[in-house]
């Protein structure tokens, strides 16, 4: 009976904070899909707009790394954890040493990130060698972007302390914010920066702080307080970094993919980068509303059950996230396939942005769409694991994937 009981209130604070996190979701990509429809009209599927993205890969690959691998899927329960079974202080701890370590690793990554930028983009971008001004812009946006990794991944481990303690808005509006401010930004300086995309760059910048000022004040109304702590002897930190590494070789294999498949769109026609890019854009939005609202709500209740060894409760609930996704997810992927064509017109064929572009975009988004259920499936199944500081089990399955 305690199981069930456990099960059921754990079901229900999944069902709530799934609401709260899918509304504020929903609301950031339809902010992204202003955004994307903005700079559709003023780029068009351009050459200009292919060097953005392929700067923007890099940022977004290990924002994604860091952000999704280490702190989402190896903090969460770990903090979790600690705040179950040692209370306030023992938390509090763990968060101010894992922001002193984090803030002091990505100073260094970011600083080697802007110095070395050249040479990964030849790495990435080698089908712009043909095109030395498209590789310098290139080069010059990656510089200005960079950064961003930063503050998304100090954004994304104050949301992890949020998520643990039940408060799940502001993380969720943090995307919201991000992509408000790139909007705002864009408009606003399009004519007064040369060339014009800088002006998305300085968007990326702004929102990406925006968002994680935006995480201070609830942050501070849990009572955490922030003064650096360099105690990188703590055990907890070190169980972090230990999961973090199949964590991080989990997304890597799927950030790889997007990579591979950015690098091979180079050699291909002016514009291909970015047909990937909307199509992908369009893609992530049922994934996000629903796929990912599930496994950010779902991991902290399944991480509190594991830790009270609460299994059958744990079972319950993971079975109850995963038939939440089938019910949306099945009936958006047959849509989206369906609707493909119309949809990639209406947001997207205005100003610069063809009839042409609309349906090469099209085309690469009813390939997507097929593979929409499996990867929901595969998003919150592994918070289960993740619950158990079982981080290889969903790294095999990643590798299997990518192969």
């Amino acid at each position: 009976m305690p199981s069930k009981g456990a099960a059921k209130e754990e079901s229900a604070k999944i069902a709530r904070a799934f609401g709260v996190v899918s509304a504020a979701t929903g609301a950031s990509r339809v902010f992204g899909l202003l955004r994307d429809s903005l700079t559709a009209a003023l780029f068009g599927a351009s050459g200009v707009m292919d060097a953005f993205f392929v700067a923007y890969r890099l940022p977004n690959l290990f924002r994604a790394l860091l952000a999704e691998g280490t702190l989402t899927t190896s903090f969460v329960p770990v903090y979790s954890e600690v705040l179950e079974k040692e209370g306030e202080e023992a938390a509090g701890k763990l968060g101010r040493v894992a922001f002193t370590a984090l803030f002091l690793f990505l100073c260094l990554f970011v600083a080697l990130g802007v110095v070395f930028a050249p040479f990964v983009i030849k790495l990435m971008g080698m089908g712009f060698y043909d095109s030395p001004e498209k590789f310098s812009l290139t080069v010059t946006l990656s510089r200005w972007l960079f950064p961003f990794i930063g503050m998304a991944s100090l954004t994304a481990l104050a949301g992890g302390i949020l998520n643990a303690r039940g408060i799940f808005l502001y993380p969720a509006l943090a995307p919201v914010t991000l992509n408000a401010v790139i909007i705002a930004v864009t408009w606003l300086f399009y004519s007064a920066t040369n060339p014009p995309v800088l002006a998305l760059a300085l968007g990326v910048l702004a929102g990406g702080t925006a968002q994680f000022v935006l995480q201070l004040f609830p942050l501070r109304s849990t009572g955490f307080r922030f003064y650096p702590d360099f105690d990188f002897g703590c055990a907890h930190l070190k169980k972090i970094i230990l999961l973090a590494g199949p964590s991080i070789f989990g997304v890597a294999v799927y950030q790889i993919n997007i990579l591979v498949s950015t690098l091979i769109s180079t050699w291909l026609p002016e514009g291909s980068v970015s047909y990937l890019y909307y199509a992908e854009r369009l893609f992530q939005l049922p994934l996000g509303v629903f796929a990912v609202s599930v496994g950010v709500a779902s991991l902290p209740s399944l991480g509190r059950l594991a830790a009270r060894g609460e299994m059958e409760a744990f079972r319950h609930t993971l079975g109850h996230s995963m038939r939440m996704i089938i019910f949306i997810v099945l009936p958006a992927s047959v849509g989206l396939y369906a609707i493909s064509s119309p949809l990639v017109s209406l947001l997207f064929q205005r100003g610069l942005f063809t009839a042409s572009m609309a349906e090469d975009t099209a085309v690469v988004l009813r390939f997507y769409s097929v593979s929409m259920a499996p990867i929901a499936l595969c998003r919150v199944y592994a918070q289960g694991f993740y619950a158990l500081k079982d981080t290889k089990t969903p790294v095999i399955g990643a590798f299997l994937s990518f192969l």
